[in-house]
């Protein structure tokens, strides 16, 4: 029974620790990590992903023109209703973008660099994204 509560309560005292961490919070349990950094963006098992206040269209349309200036060679286009997917390769890596329509003017944006992912070339292309989507508006 001693060990039992002992468990227990390493388990509350961790997810305690992970909520009260501050901005930049990951955990790493086998083989998967996720991650939050400040509020914005979720990273988990190497994909980054963060939500725009965007429609969808216009979010597809950030994306397409942030892959263009960033010289990137589309491989793949597969878009429906309320959801897309642009497979590219850049700088000798393979890049997955999924945009998915949440609500009218929110968009969510999944972004994989590589096999494993790639954190900040994810990040560079969040940031290439948001400016497109400025100079959309």
């Amino acid at each position: 029974m001693k060990r039992s509560t002992l468990y227990l309560l390493s388990i509350v005292c961790s997810f305690f620790f992970l909520f009260t961490a501050g901005c930049n919070t990951a955990v790493t349990m086998g083989d998967r990590t996720v991650g939050v950094k400040s509020g914005k963006f979720f990273y988990t098992d190497g994909t980054l992903k963060t939500d725009y206040t965007a429609s969808f269209e216009k979010t597809w349309r950030a994306t397409e023109k942030a892959l263009h200036n960033m010289n990137a060679t589309i491989m793949e286009t597969e878009k429906k209703i309320s959801s897309g997917t642009w497979r590219a390769h850049m700088e000798s890596e393979d890049v997955k973008i999924t945009v998915e329509y949440l609500e009218p003017e929110i968009t969510t944006v999944a972004v994989r660099v590589g096999l494993t992912g790639n954190n900040l070339a994810s990040r560079l292309i969040h940031d290439r994204i948001r400016d497109a989507l400025v100079h959309l508006q």
